[in-house]
């Protein structure tokens, strides 16, 4: 590392007493003399052998070794001699007669004396000088230089190749590239290094206490600071190159790949997702058909829903290309974006319409077996005879029956409304059909739903046309009872009507013109009774008509047809002696009052004395009616009202006729006293 007076290299050969290599010394040599520049090695060599620790013979031959290893550029060569040994004479009588041969001069000195010829500053410790020098560090950082050299030249070369092959872009060239894209060793720990090997050799270590400056053994001529420069420049250019190759690269690849998997989406939507949906076209003809589809649609939906996940991730990297992409890859992006969404939409939409057509099929199927088992709730009903107990059943079982029909209908035109929703959606199938013709498997189930719904139709029908059938019988019934009810009823009337007779029509009246009165209300009473009559007959004639229709017996009219004569007869018995005993008794009065209310001045109105034995004789036949009972055909016997209130009818009628034997007698008086005059 130091220099000579004339600014020439100045190197160090030491010698030691094990055998010295040759060989090995003159690889060395040229080693070292390979380090400087032209410029360096133009200004000549200063050779310090160091002989102290060796023989005169290796000395000699090191020397004459230099004359091939170093030729012109060594100037001077200093033997450093041990202090007692050699012979000076011939030590230098044998340089100085080879001194035309060598081509340089050869001078033996002792290390003392060795700055006559060398500055102090340009020595190390082992010679006298000052010069620091630490052979070891000296060498690491050699070491470091030599492979940090090697490593770039090797980088360079492969930067280079891999920057110019992408910058060319044949096919042969990305070939080739891509065997060997990576470079042999890490740029990023090269440059690192480089950095490293530069900030050494950029120090200057100062030494000494006189502060004078001293040659680094790094100095730039020897380790070619300007080299390590030069080839960190190169990396970086071609490292930035290289990087920005390894981004579009990358970017190529990422591109490549998404379009790789944007094809496989694609092609596997469009081919055997597409082909499952082709193949599934039919509804089902029953609930558990169409759950079967539904889950074997299920098991396509899951496995369209995988490559769905794809696309979603696909999708978001291509939205995050698409931010950080450049112009020339965004009509790219667009298109591969474009064309997995229309695809993936496009699936997305033929799966969700099959699920709705299934959903609808599946709602069809229910709404039709729930209609079935209505119909069928309703043919049982309809099939069972009726045998109710009374007109109460029969219109709760009537109602029953409405209630059913009306929730047929309701089911018929809630099947109606499915089936028509599900004729739209199998219509609109065509749309996503890919161009395959789905007439005929329409067209089944186009007559599967048309043939449910014209089936429930008819079932419907027949089920209302036994309705009717069924209704008007129960009408009919209703009716009979009804008319058995009233009838019965019209016998309790009529019965009601005798027992109001009996207890309570017992007054004869007080004179002829209250008797006719009773008389009257009597007749308007037997009316109400004959109507009663009357109305229960027809009623009884109108339940013999009904149970023929229904050709059935009744089961009341046959008892209650002998109760509502035998009522009517013994009201008729009973009316006839109260007719008997008015009319008797508007007799009696109209007579009695007829006498009473003569003037004696008219005694020839009372000759006849046939008047009033017919007044008492009708007197005592209404008193001998009064006590006796009215007797009935079956033999029973029945009295009007209680005893006392004959008994007080009785007496007002003896009342009247003691009035109207007073009556006689006054006028048979005057008849006795004429004679005796």
């Amino acid at each position: 590392g130091g220099k000579d007076r004339r600014s020439g290299l100045i190197l160090t050969i030491p010698l030691c007493l094990e055998q010295t290599s040759m060989d090995e010394l003159s690889v060395t040599l040229d080693y070292l003399l390979s380090i400087p520049s032209e410029k360096c090695k133009a200004r000549g060599f200063t050779v310090i052998v160091d002989g102290r620790k060796s023989q005169w013979n290796v000395v000699k031959t090191v020397v004459l070794m230099l004359q091939n290893v170093v030729p012109a550029e060594v100037s001077l060569v200093c033997v450093v001699k041990p202090d007692e040994f050699w012979d000076k004479k011939v030590t230098h009588f044998c340089f100085w007669k080879e001194k035309d041969r060598l081509g340089f001069e050869v001078i033996l000195v002792s290390a003392n004396k060795l700055t006559r010829y060398i500055e102090p500053c340009q020595l190390t410790e082992d010679f006298g000088g000052t010069l620091t020098y630490d052979h070891m560090d000296w060498l690491n950082k050699r070491l470091v230089f030599e492979k940090f050299t090697k490593e770039s030249t090797s980088l360079l070369d492969e930067l280079a190749l891999i920057n110019n092959g992408s910058d060319k872009g044949t096919q042969e060239k990305e070939r080739s590239i891509d065997l060997n894209f990576l470079p042999s060793v890490d740029p990023e720990t090269v440059l690192q290094t480089g950095h490293e090997l530069l900030s050494e050799l950029q120090q200057r270590r100062f030494n000494g206490s006189d502060g004078g400056v001293s040659w680094s053994p790094m100095d730039d001529e020897l380790l070619a600071q300007p080299q390590v420069m030069k080839l960190l420049d190169s990396l970086r250019e071609q490292y930035t190159r290289y990087q920005e190759v390894c981004r579009q690269r990358s970017k190529r690849t990422q591109l490549e790949e998404i379009q790789q998997k944007v094809m496989q989406v694609v092609n596997w939507l469009e081919g055997p997702g597409s082909e499952q949906l082709r193949t599934q076209w039919g509804i089902g003809d029953s609930i558990r058909a169409s759950q079967a589809l539904q889950q074997k649609h299920e098991e396509i939906e899951s496995q369209h829903s995988e490559w769905f996940a794809v696309y979603v991730e696909l999708n978001q990297q291509i939205a995050a290309l698409l931010n950080a992409g450049d112009e020339e890859d965004l009509v790219e992006l667009k298109a591969l974006q474009q064309q997995l969404s229309d695809v993936c939409y496009r699936q997305a939409s033929q799966l969700e319409f099959r699920q709705n057509l299934l959903q609808a099929a599946l709602e069809f199927h229910s709404v039709a077996q729930d209609l079935s088992q209505q119909l069928d709730g309703l043919l049982g009903m309809l099939c069972v005879d009726v045998a109710p107990a009374d007109g109460a059943s029969i219109q709760q079982t009537l109602k029953l029956l409405e209630e059913k029909l009306k929730s047929v209908d309701l089911g018929l035109q809630g099947l109606r409304e499915k089936g028509q929703s599900l004729l739209d959606q199998i219509s609109n199938q065509a749309s996503w059909a890919y161009g395959k013709d789905v007439t005929i498997e329409n067209k089944e189930n186009v007559d599967h739903i048309q043939g449910v719904m014209e089936d429930m139709q008819l079932r419907k029908q027949r089920c209302e046309d036994m309705v009717d059938v069924r209704r008007l019988k129960m009408l009919q019934m209703v009716q009979l009872f009804k008319c058995e009810e009233d009838a019965a009823q019209a016998v309790e009337w009529l019965s009601e009507l005798l027992d109001a007779l009996l207890k309570t029509h017992i007054r004869l009246g007080d004179d002829a013109q209250e008797t006719k009165v009773l008389l009257e209300k009597h007749r308007k009473f037997v009316d109400v009774a004959q109507s009663t009559y009357d109305y229960g007959r027809q009623l009884l004639q109108a339940t013999v008509v009904l149970c023929q229709s229904l050709r059935c017996t009744s089961r009341s009219s046959g008892d209650t047809l002998p109760r509502l004569n035998r009522v009517w007869k013994q009201f008729t018995i009973t009316s006839e002696e109260r007719v008997h005993r008015l009319e008797t008794a508007v007799a009696f009065h109209s007579n009695a009052e007829k006498i009473l209310q003569e003037c004696p001045e008219q005694p020839e109105a009372f000759n006849e004395v046939e008047q009033f034995d017919e007044i008492e004789a009708v007197g005592k036949s209404l008193l001998d009616r009064l006590t006796v009972p009215v007797v009935y055909p079956d033999g029973s016997e029945q009295y009007f009202g209680s005893p006392s209130d004959m008994a007080s009818a009785a007496e007002h009628i003896r009342e009247k006729m003691k009035l109207v034997s007073l009556k006689k007698q006054q006028l048979r008086q005057p008849e006795a006293t004429t004679p005796e005059s």
